[in-house]
């Protein structure tokens, strides 16, 4: 039997400080947790929901190195991006602070020196790479060389972003110094490590036989580190930037930042509730449950209960709902490449449409399996679903109401066997919803809580009381009473997944929020009650505005594909007197058009000074429109020998320059010059 517990601590992933937040880290982790504690809330359970910004580690370093600035003022600018933007989304954090905090350092400091007062820490001595002319220890990313594999010669010291293979500093061909360009040079250095080989056999009993509940990604990724054996991993590093590791012997050293950012649940859950903090992280009647995405499995799987273990008075996860990721139109989100949907530019863009978004990345959320996010689903989704199903029957219901009996809620006569099947079915959608909601599968529970705007929909138009009014108006009293129950019961249903819309839905009812458990009841509205002047709840979502969205994504693989794009080398020499010998001209564009049959070939009609000559050119899939380029003047080769081609004589070749996405853009002269000059 699952133990009952009193109440329920939720953390989320802490989002580095060197970016804002885009669509993934909201699939993977933000909208479920805020599922999840609206859901508990709503039940009248004690939650409180934990977050905040990780603002240590060699990203914001590197961040604040490229752009000339503090790693204090990277930090500064992006935690406030991504705090307002979880606001203005609706994640409802009881807390997000940051690791920066005072508290923070405080807190993590004393762990670390509780573990190592306790003996729990070893001490290894290593080489690792040395920039001697920045006089400091280099961090993997910081070490930049050629890929073993791939001979990719931009590849990091963690991994080759090329080919993918994860690497070592030592697997690099010629490293190279990121900060100085200097070779570097392997130095002696000494660092603290949490044996975690030493927790393996509680880990595999804790995990693998207590917690076979967890999602199967999640149970089987931990089962693969425990199966490959647990090895020692550092908890202190060799940077400027970072909790100070609080021994003697430990200057320029930091708390490595997967030692200290989980920390931060705890500091930050300190700073929220100084006096009662220990009860959401000590009494073993508080559920703890981690909403994280796969990259972070082992972390909060295995290390940091390790970690929590190992101090010894400390709570473990109950859960860790770990999602897969989710990919962007078919590629995977970078922020890198800056291939992703970033929530302060969404929120932006579609202003007081925030829920379309939650319902779209909660309704393909990736939470067995990655997934694929696209523009034309996200408008089919919101047109089809929130709009058609949803938004349609309670317009239909208020609107009817409204015309029918004045805006207030009729009152019902005696059930007959179909409305009596309609409540029933509800009945059991929220049974089903409840057992989907605790066992975290959201995309499920919303499923069936757009199965309520569906039986409601079907209901209305089996009724049809639009035609009963005109003889019947008891029997349309009892139909549209009921219609409004569901619509009250909507109101409820979605209010973990979508709180805006159903805020918006109880404003038009008129009636203040109600405690889930009021869900399935039909006596939510009284007789008689005035309900408000009713609005669209959602608006169709036009084909130009995802058309932009998607435009605007490729552009920005335009802009990658050119800043990434490398020139082939360059040709063996020739001699001056080789290139001397072709005669380069300009001549005047008499006509132009695509030849017959040949999909790629255009003709040429060019005055070249002397002469009318043609030429075909095998540029006709960039020039769809050849007439455009009468008129113009373009730069070819006058001495080449002539040469037939889908019958018709070319003499001499087009000048064009192929772009770094393969297109042929024409050699023009930017200023008009006299037909047949030589270009020199």
């Amino acid at each position: 039997m699952a133990q009952q517990f009193k109440r329920t601590l939720i953390t989320t992933a802490l989002p580095y400080a060197n970016g804002p937040v885009h669509i993934g880290h909201l699939a993977g982790v933000y909208v479920p947790a805020d599922i999840y504690a609206r859901y508990l809330r709503l039940r009248g359970e004690e939650v409180i929901m934990i977050g905040g910004s990780d603002e240590h580690g060699v990203p914001i370093t590197i961040k604040a190195r490229n752009e000339g600035i503090s790693p204090q003022a990277v930090v500064d600018r992006y935690h406030s991006i991504i705090k307002r933007s979880f606001e203005e989304f609706g994640i409802s954090f009881d807390i997000y602070s940051r690791t920066t905090s005072r508290i923070h350092h405080q807190t993590a400091s004393d762990f670390f020196k509780t573990l190592y007062d306790k003996g729990e820490f070893i001490t290894k001595t290593s080489e690792q790479y040395y920039d001697e002319e920045a006089q400091q220890f280099l961090a993997d990313r910081y070490i930049t060389g050629q890929c073993p594999h791939c001979g990719n010669e931009r590849a990091y010291g963690d991994q080759c972003e090329s080919c993918g293979t994860s690497l070592s500093p030592l697997d690099l061909i010629n490293p190279k110094s990121a900060i100085s360009g200097s070779s570097p040079v392997l130095k002696e250095t000494t660092h603290w490590y949490l044996p975690l080989d030493k927790h393996e056999a509680w880990l595999r009993e804790w995990i693998l036989e207590n917690h076979k509940e967890w999602k199967p990604n999640v149970y089987g990724q931990c089962k693969s580190w425990l199966d490959m054996g647990l090895q020692p991993r550092a908890v202190s590093r060799d940077l400027d930037w970072g909790v100070p590791v609080p021994l003697e012997d430990a200057k320029g050293k930091v708390l490595y930042v997967w030692f200290d950012a989980p920390i931060g649940y705890i500091s930050n859950t300190k700073e929220l509730l100084p006096d009662t903090w220990e009860k959401w992280w000590k009494d073993p009647e508080t559920k703890m449950v981690h909403f994280i995405g796969k990259d972070n499995i082992v972390f909060h799987c295995i290390v940091f209960p390790s970690m929590l273990k190992a101090e010894g008075s400390y709570i473990l996860p109950d859960n860790v709902p770990a999602n897969e990721f989710l990919n962007l139109e078919g590629d995977k989100i970078s922020t890198s490449r800056n291939w992703a949907v970033w929530l302060h530019e969404y929120l932006e863009e579609f202003p007081g449409k925030q829920d379309v978004l939650r319902y779209v990345l909660t309704a393909n959320a990736p939470e067995t399996k990655d997934n694929d996010f696209t523009w034309k689903d996200f408008q089919a989704r919101n047109n089809n679903e929130l709009v058609a199903i949803f938004g349609n029957f309670v317009n239909r219901a208020l609107v009817l109401t409204q015309k029918y009996f004045d805006g207030k809620v009729p009152a019902k006569g005696n059930f007959n066997e179909y409305d009596q099947q309609t409540i029933n079915e509800f009945v059991a959608v929220k049974a089903e919803m409840e057992h989907l909601l605790d066992t975290y599968r959201f995309r499920d529970a919303l499923k069936e809580a757009m199965n309520l705007a569906r039986i409601g929909n079907k209901y209305l138009a089996d009724m049809e009381p639009w035609k009963l009014a005109k003889t019947d108006m008891s029997r349309v009293a009892t139909i549209m009473n009921l219609s409004l129950q569901i619509t009250a019961n909507l109101a409820i249903a979605f209010e973990p997944f979508l709180p805006f819309s159903a805020e918006k839905l109880r404003d038009m009812i008129g009636l203040q929020q109600w405690e889930w458990s009021a869900l399935g009841s039909f006596s939510l509205l009284l007789e008689g009650h005035t309900l408000n002047q009713a609005t669209l709840l959602f608006e169709k979502i036009e084909d130009n505005v995802v058309e932009a969205q998607i435009q605007k994504l490729l552009n920005t693989k335009k802009a990658n594909e050119a800043a990434a794009f490398k020139a082939n080398p360059v040709k063996e020499n020739v001699a001056f007197e080789d290139f001397t010998k072709m005669d380069i001209r300009v001549g005047t564009v008499l006509d132009c058009q695509k030849v017959p049959k040949a999909d790629k070939l255009l003709q040429f009609r060019i005055a070249d000074g002397l002469q009318e000559r043609t030429i075909l050119s095998g540029i006709a899939k960039y020039y769809p429109n050849p007439e455009e380029l009468i008129g113009t003047q373009v730069c070819f080769i006058a001495n080449f020998e002539p040469k037939k081609l889908r019958g018709v004589m070319s003499e001499g070749m087009i000048l064009s320059a192929e772009d770094a996405d393969g297109k042929l853009i024409l050699i023009q002269p930017r200023a008009k010059v006299t037909n047949g000059v030589e270009v020199k």
